[in-house]
């Protein structure tokens, strides 16, 4: 190539809704076109690596089917037929909506509503300035991790854990409900060193044999929802071989007498006969974890999403804290890190402005919220601006969500790339940049470094990015706040001089900014952040939720599941797919021929019952809906449990929903989410 043709590398970040939080290198081919995208080598934690998803962007940026202008519904809610606008018109449409659903019901009636189709401190959040503002519906946002946080801080006390970089130096990786394989290839890398340089075992627990069970020392296949049990069980058997670190759990801990008798009582034979795991193999595990003092005990959100989500991670997370792993160097345990970033956030999501009289509406309930059922209290909702969210198919109960998204009282505006099925039943739809056409700051929630993502390229066509948009109703609302006046540089610039984390130019410049939100493992332990420093084995789930009733205060498998019984006897998870993000990257060419068509996943034993061959057409389903999809036999799930790689997109099924379709949206204890792996379903040939 002539060398004034050469593409230039700019560094930025990637927003999806990931914990790597990568820093990138990509190739700016012509002012609005990209090349190649890789992991940047600057930043150790991405260390030069980035999933197939990203690396192959220009698919996505480049797609002939982006919106690239504002549209206005000329059809039926949910039929998908618009005309274009100008954005003046879009803006002026959605500003007379809200002021019209404020003026009949008041503020509360607006809900601006968004979710994790972009990560950014602008991309995501900026939204709420807007909320908080204007005195809108607020927004819990439960729909992800709100279980497996409210489990870890029920022991731990804050959503932070050990540097996950230290993996790298551990004996023994013990990788939890998580896939990273297929999901975050970054904390591969970091195994990976562990398992050249010191010999180190990798164990991954899940309920069916992921593509990180199939690259483990040992994977261990367990029926849903029973992870607890088995966790119970090891420490069991660190009990009975004297593995428990007692100066430890006096100096940093809770624990009593009513602790350990109350673990000791949990054997292998019990935990088999729940989670369908041979005796010997836990015992073989137990051996393992009881001998290896520098473990790390890496938690994922799968065995999380569960009704008895939260109690599990409680438990499973006690792990490290009774053979004192977090004492040893390359031990302790990581979830996410949700909190410790130290931003001041009065600028960019106006978190000075918050009324907390003004209700708030859980995000994950849309359906019963659009249906009246979930209002606590107020008014109806009947203007919405959806940002970074395909609720239609993500959120559970896919069918309420969709039947309150098309009511005709509802004004709805979607700001999105690509028109999905959410935006289907707009009133207006807007076209939203990608990450590469405007600039923002990403939290690393699975490591300790804020990336920072400047512009790459300009907008394709007339999208505009969601700080744009939050700055454009403001002005048309009358909304008064320094925020709004701020281009997005600017905005971050002085979010970053207020934290003290410097400023914008130097951030570009280096890629990502160190935050030091870990907890301190091996000689640098110094406790818990709990009050007193101490774990707590005893959890206080009142002190976390609304919906604690019934919880146990010690480690323990939770008999809270949805009921397979007569009518619904399998139990289906819906483990992430490698080449998709949620619903992000279904449409792309190169995801779409690598997952192909949704198939069932089920053990040959329950196939050769029913007379199902691989590729036959089955149906499954349950009170919520039904289904149609191709069977595939699969030995790496137990008997009785089915398995749904997603989220593939509502067309790929006959009756033109997706597998939410089939997910309960009952709030999780103690705190809300969803139970996306418990789901009780029929089965049977087509």
């Amino acid at each position: 190539m002539d060398g004034s043709l050469a593409p230039t590398v700019i560094r930025t970040a990637c927003p999806h809704d990931c914990p790597s939080a990568c820093v990138l290198e990509v190739e700016r081919v012509s002012p609005e076109r990209i090349g190649r995208v890789r992991g940047a080598a600057a930043y150790d934690y991405t260390a030069g690596t980035c999933c197939a998803k990203v690396a192959r962007y220009a698919e996505r940026v480049h797609h002939p089917d982006r919106l690239t202008r504002p549209l206005l519904r000329i059809g039926a809610k949910g039929e998908g037929r618009f005309a274009p606008i100008s954005w003046d018109e879009a803006l002026d449409r959605i500003a007379k909506a809200f002021r019209l659903a404020a003026a009949r019901y008041g503020a509360e009636a607006v809900w601006p509503y968004h979710s994790g189709g972009n990560m950014g401190v602008l991309g995501r959040w900026g939204l709420d300035r807007l909320r908080h503002v204007m005195g809108y519906s607020r927004q819990k946002s439960t729909i992800c991790v709100t279980p497996a946080e409210m489990g870890w801080r029920a022991g731990h006390g804050a959503a932070r854990g050990a540097d996950p970089r230290r993996v790298a130096e551990a004996d023994l990786i013990l990788m939890w409900g998580g896939n990273p394989v297929s999901t975050q290839v970054n904390l591969m890398t970091h195994i990976q060193r562990a398992r050249k340089r010191r010999g180190a075992k990798l164990v991954v627990v899940d309920a069916y044999r992921s593509p990180t069970i199939e690259a483990a020392d040992i994977g261990i296949v367990l029926r849903p929802g029973t992870d607890a049990a088995l966790a119970l069980a090891l420490m069991g058997m660190a009990l009975e071989r004297g593995a428990a670190d007692r100066a430890f759990l006096a100096a940093h801990t809770d624990w009593d007498a009513a602790v350990e008798a109350h673990l000791r009582r949990h054997t292998p034979e019990w935990a088999e006969g729940l989670t369908g795991v041979p005796a010997a193999t836990i015992r073989a595990l137990g051996e393992l974890y009881a001998g290896t003092r520098r473990m790390f005990l890496r938690l994922g959100v799968g065995f999380t999403r569960y009704r008895n989500g939260a109690a599990t991670m409680h438990a499973v997370s006690c792990l490290a804290a009774l053979t004192g792993a977090w004492a040893a160097e390359g031990g302790g345990a990581f979830f996410y890190a949700l909190e410790g970033w130290g931003l001041d956030t009065r600028l960019a999501w106006a978190s000075d402005r918050i009324d907390p009289k003004v209700r708030v509406l859980d995000q994950s309930r849309i359906g019963a919220v659009l249906a009246g059922e979930a209002l606590a209290g107020g008014p109806p909702v009947t203007a919405m601006l959806i940002q970074n969210a395909n609720s239609a198919e993500v959120a559970p109960d896919s069918h309420a969500v969709r039947r309150g998204l098309a009511r005709e009282d509802l004004f709805l505006a979607v700001h999105e790339q690509f028109l999905t099925p959410t935006a289907a039943f707009a009133d207006v739809v807007l076209p939203a940049t990608t990450f590469l056409e405007h600039s923002d700051l990403y939290l690393g929630l699975g490591h300790t470094a804020l990336t920072v993502g400047p512009r790459v390229i300009e907008p394709q066509g007339e999208a505009r990015s969601n700080h744009a948009v939050v700055r454009g109703l403001a002005a048309r609302l009358g909304a008064e706040h320094p925020g709004f006046g701020m281009g997005e540089e600017a905005m971050l610039d002085a979010t970053l001089r207020a934290s003290g984390l410097g400023d914008w130019e130097a951030a570009k410049a280096a890629g990502f900014i160190p935050v030091a939100n870990s907890i301190p493992a091996g000689e640098a332990f110094a406790g818990f952040p709990q009050p007193d420093g101490r774990f707590r084995f005893h959890a206080d789930w009142a002190a976390l939720g609304p919906y604690s009733a019934g919880m146990p205060e010690l480690p323990s498998h939770w008999e809270r599941l949805e009921e397979a019984g007569e009518a619904t006897p399998f139990r289906l998870i819906t483990p992430p797919a490698r080449s998709f993000l949620n619903t992000s990257f279904t449409e792309t060419p190169g995801s779409r021929t690598r997952e192909g068509a949704p198939r069932l996943r089920l053990h040959p034993a329950d196939a050769e019952r029913l007379g199902i061959a691989d590729g036959d057409r089955v149906r499954i389903g349950n009170a919520r809906g039904v289904l149609t999809l191709a069977a595939m036999r699969f030995d790496g799930v137990l008997p009785g449990v089915l398995a749904v790689e997603g989220i593939s997109p509502s067309a790929d099924f006959p009756e033109g929903i997706g597998i939410n379709a089939l997910v309960g949206a009952e709030p999780v204890a103690p705190a809300g989410g969803v139970a996306f792996h418990d789901i009780a379903v029929w089965l049977r040939p087509a």
